[in-house]
């Protein structure tokens, strides 16, 4: 048994008994031995890397596929082209690639490929290596493949690189020939264009010898750097994740405190003035806070280290660790921080396939995030979605609402595919904690994480969590929220008063149903809260105290009228989603007293 496989073993049992949930989704799995030698000077490595690859799908492989990530930082690459020709191209990208000089470009040059000690043949296309296999890999077996590769790290142009705008020498994401993820789906070789990623579950067990002035933050358990010659390695191991990131400074300060269970909590930065140095110093307070609220609200982290990694562009997620901006205001530092550590849960231990489905990443991360800042910040807000809700508006009156089921490449623009992850992905959570109630959603998440964790899990392994967990049917929220993109609007009609009672005439405009709270508020100071669910649900969310259900409204009835008494008093005001936690289009046609229309009463469902 190596060194990785001892140190992890108890880690490994665990998630074997947590898979065993779960035993028709299988999972390919590799363990990575990678030795790399980092030329400061020349911004040149090299790298050996012994990759034993186990196929446990029922199927035989006879290729397989890595992907060459720094390839893409070439002029002409894929990326480049996508953005010198998409109609919004990321401000950080533009033409940067397509200026690169020789000595400024990204690459991989494979040297030796060997399948089980025998050479195989190989073919680059651009940022994916396609590998004939001389033998093929049977279900339940394994192969092992040694690679030789020489590789330049990029200027800094997006996520990984050298000597960026905060002076980090080294960002070291997407660095390394990846065995791209072979699922129940099939093989996901997708060229690198500059969005989202989907791996193996594996061990790392990496080293990495440069230059001794500089300090080597990573993916993963330090084990003691060992000097050489001028220089240190260092050598990590990493149990259970899909990815590896590291970076390297010389100027690297590291704070590290416990955080909860014991999970060490590391920071790196750079102590550039006197601003940086007290905002980075009072981060970790913040941080512990956040992963508290993680641990109780959605699940706990398991693993027993988190670094915090001073990167210098913008801030990128990763098993263990994550790579963030810097030199900017307190405020910033904690929100890209809360962030990007958010995205352990939903890209580092769930790891949705991102490229498929970029929204159950980005999107649960910003609905967590908003949830958490508003209690880190006691804020007290009620609701603190609310900026999602109106950005989503107004993109949907500009037309920039693109299908969640696009691919993460294949968006229109650069504004539909940022959209569609964060702003319609926090959205659709938010709407699922309103039709489920709160409490009920929390539980579901919680179920979700300890149920799927380590597994890929998809849309449908997800709805099929929470139904279980409220007893309601969610496939039209599904359909409608993530397929049709149709409008959410209801309103309210008209009241007619007679007879000491109101009858409430409401009208569902948009296409997308929706079960809505409703207050009503009369003229004595009294406020009511009215629930009406959808038929399709075949259920309710429970109750709040005091509430008053009303029958389900089948969706293809376009009005609805329930009656309320009056008791003497008359009503002032009524309110549909009071709260705001819906995509409602027009918020004024929810509220009454407005200009009043009576429905035709031959398509009217009323109590």
């Amino acid at each position: 048994m190596n060194v990785l496989k001892s140190t992890c073993f108890g880690f490994a049992m665990a998630i074997a008994l947590v898979s065993s949930a779960q035993p028709d989704r299988w999972q390919q799995r590799t363990e990575y031995i990678m030795e790399i030698d980092l030329n400061v000077e020349s911004n040149q490595f090299t790298g050996k890397q012994k990759l034993t690859y186990f196929n446990n799908s029922p199927e035989t492989l006879d290729r397989v596929f890595y992907h060459l990530y720094l390839n893409a930082f070439q002029p002409g690459s894929m990326m480049d082209i996508r953005s010198r020709t998409i109609s919004d191209p990321d401000k950080r990208i533009q033409d940067r690639i397509y200026s690169l000089g020789p000595d400024e470009i990204g690459y991989h040059q494979i040297k030796t490929l060997t399948q089980n000690g025998k050479p195989v043949d190989f073919n680059v296309k651009g940022t994916i290596l396609e590998v004939e296999l001389n033998a093929p890999i049977r279900p339940g077996k394994r192969a092992v493949f040694e690679m030789e590769f020489e590789s330049q790290v990029p200027v800094q142009i997006r996520r990984n690189g050298r000597n960026n705008k905060e002076g980090i020498d080294f960002s070291m994401a997407q660095w390394y020939p990846k065995m791209c993820e072979f699922d129940y789906e099939g093989w996901h070789a997708n060229p690198y264009i500059g969005r989202e990623f989907h791996g193996v579950w594996g061990d790392f067990d990496v080293s990495i010898t440069l230059d001794s002035s500089y300090t080597v933050a990573a993916t993963g358990y330090l084990e003691p750097v060992r000097p050489a010659a001028g220089k240190k390695t260092w050598r990590f191991l990493a149990p259970d994740v899909h990815d590896f990131v590291w970076a390297a400074d010389p100027d690297y300060r590291q704070i590290t405190v416990e955080g909860p269970n014991g999970v060490q909590m590391h920071f790196f930065f750079q102590p550039t003035d006197s601003t940086t140095i007290a905002n980075w110093e009072a981060l970790p307070e913040k941080a512990i806070q956040c992963m508290e609220i993680m641990n109780r609200d959605f699940g706990v982290y398991p693993y027993k280290q988190f670094s915090t990694i001073q990167g210098g562009d913008g801030g990128m997620e990763y098993p263990m660790a994550t790579l963030i901006v810097g030199e900017i205001s307190f405020a910033g530092l904690v929100s890209v921080t809360v962030h990007e550590m958010l995205h352990n849960w939903y890209q580092g231990v769930l790891a949705t396939n991102e490229s498929l489905y970029p929204w159950m990443d980005e999107g649960f991360t910003s609905y967590a995030q908003n949830r958490i800042l508003n209690e880190i910040w006691e804020r007290g807000q009620d609701n603190p979605h609310a900026e999602d809700f109106s950005k989503y508006n107004r993109a949907m009156d500009m037309d920039l609402i693109e299908s969640l089921t696009t691919h993460s490449d294949h968006f229109k623009t650069n504004r539909g595919y940022g959209l569609a992850a964060y702003t319609q992905g926090a959205i659709f959570c938010a709407q699922l904690e309103y039709i489920l109630g709160e409490e009920t959603f929390l539980k579901g998440m919680r179920q979700y994480f300890d149920e799927w964790k380590f597994k890929h899990p998809n849309p449908t392994d997800f709805k099929r969590v929470l139904e279980q967990t409220s007893g309601l049917e969610l496939d039209w929220y599904f359909q409608y929220w993530t397929q049709q993109n149709d409008l959410l609007d209801y309103a309210v009609l008209s009241v007619i008063e007679e007879n000491d009672s109101a009858t409430i005439y409401l009208e569902k405009v948009g296409l997308m149903p929706m079960p809505f709270d409703i207050e009503v508020q009369y003229s004595n100071g009294t406020i009511e809260d009215h629930y009406i669910p959808i038929r399709m649900m075949w259920g309710s969310r429970p109750l709040k105290e005091g509430e008053i259900p009303h029958i389900d409204w089948p969706w293809t009835f376009p009005t609805y009228s329930f009656k309320v008494p009056l008791n003497g008093v008359n009503i002032e005001r009524i309110v549909i989603d009071p709260r705001g936690f819906t995509a409602d289009a027009d918020r004024e046609n929810n509220e009454f007293p407005r200009p009043q229309y009576i429905p035709n009463k031959e398509y009217l469902y009323s109590e």
